[in-house]
């Protein structure tokens, strides 16, 4: 049987992820040298997963709060079951493979007949870059977080709470703003003016709480009775 694991960070980090150089599983940090792991992308059995399969030990995470706590380890699946599974997202994965070809070419038959200059324009109008300002109550908010949803790019704001994201957007991109003990904010990205003031509120139930570390894994044994 399976012991619930406790994940827990005794000492957090003071160290600011955004300038942090992008690795494939969270950013690099120049302080320890090492690559530290972003857990708020994750559900709860991924990072089960995760601390279950690799040697753990000297892991340094960034969680939200509500992240940090005792995990249900669920019994392992039927390996037949599972090589079922991997036949079933096998030919799911050829199928999506073959529609994304048939939509590309489908792509290419609809611009053929454009001028390369016109279809660079035309991606060029879709992205702009996103300026704004950051406040609490009309109090700007210094280094406040402002991140690509599903990504690691990501800025912060400046000491008067204004900020220019460094990359160009598009439309429909979400951006995440978030500041230590306020609630997080997603913004649906329309055009440049988007993002222009943006207003947090505190967090009473401090959940948000991006909390930054190396992290302590232990079992949780259940004692035995008479």
């Amino acid at each position: 049987m399976n012991n619930p694991i406790n994940i827990s960070i005794k000492t957090p980090c003071s160290e600011n992820f955004n300038t942090f150089s992008s690795k494939p599983n969270g950013g690099f940090c120049g302080s320890c040298q090492k690559e530290v792991i972003d857990f708020t992308k994750m559900n709860s059995q991924q990072i089960i997963t995760y601390f279950k399969t690799k040697e753990t030990q000297d892991t340094c995470g960034k969680f939200n709060n509500n992240q940090l706590q005792t995990y249900a380890v669920k019994p392992q699946k039927n390996k037949r079951l599972s090589f079922l599974s991997g036949i079933g997202l096998a030919c799911l994965s050829l199928f999506s493979i073959i529609s994304a070809q048939a939509q590309d070419t489908k792509n290419q038959t609809e611009t053929s007949g454009k001028n390369p200059s016109e279809i660079q324009d035309s991606a060029l109008e879709k992205s702009f870059i996103v300026k704004g300002n950051v406040s609490e109550a009309s109090v700007p908010l210094p280094a406040a977080n402002v991140i690509l949803e599903g990504t690691t790019i990501g800025t912060t704001t400046d000491f008067d709470g204004n900020f220019e994201f460094p990359q160009q957007l598009k439309k429909g991109d979400v951006l995440i703003f978030s500041y230590m003990g306020m609630n997080a904010q997603k913004i649906v990205i329309d055009d440049q003016n988007s993002a222009s003031k943006i207003e947090l509120k505190v967090d009473m139930k401090m959940d948000s709480c991006i909390i930054m570390g190396k992290v302590a894994v232990k079992e949780v044994y259940k004692s035995k009775k008479d």
